[in-house]
């Protein structure tokens, strides 16, 4: 499973503006030479994370983006999920009714890439974007550690 560019890059160009964002607007060409992103690609994610009111454009000589709520009111999830990221952890399409083996039948570590999914959609629901700026994200995942004693089906 991995999170591709789409996701990865509105994360990074939204924690730039962040960033950036007592200077005034941002203007997507900064954005594309700061994080080595294409410029025509950045203009496509940044129609859609307005489109779902992430950030809001200004036009003219000082225009550029700004972020349309705090960075601390802003979800890494809802970054991803706005530029039409969807994070699989299963091979199987949803309501198709065949399963990751192409039968009828769940293969049998389903619930485990199912859960894994469910997992990672928390945690990026957990993260700020003002979360990610200030370097608070190590150390997050580890509320959900397993207690000692937990692994290889040891008793508690």
């Amino acid at each position: 499973m991995k999170l591709t560019t789409k996701g990865r890059y509105a994360v990074q160009a939204m924690t730039d503006i962040a960033a950036q964002e007592t200077g005034g607007p941002v203007a997507l060409p900064d954005i594309a030479l700061r994080q080595g992103i294409s410029l025509g690609y950045l203009e496509q994610l940044f129609a859609k994370l307005r489109k779902a009111g992430l950030v809001e454009s200004n036009r003219g000589v000082a225009g550029g983006y700004s972020l349309a709520r705090p960075a601390r009111d802003i979800r890494v999830a809802e970054i991803v999920r706005a530029v039409d990221e969807e994070i699989r952890t299963t091979a199987c399409e949803p309501g198709s009714g065949k399963s990751c083996n192409g039968t009828s039948a769940r293969c049998l570590t389903h619930d485990l890439w199912d859960e894994l999914g469910r997992q990672i959609d928390i945690f990026l629901n957990a993260v700020s974007l003002e979360d990610v700026l200030e370097r608070r994200v190590l150390g997050l995942a580890a509320v959900n550690t397993p207690h000692r004693g937990r692994f290889l089906g040891a008793a508690v």
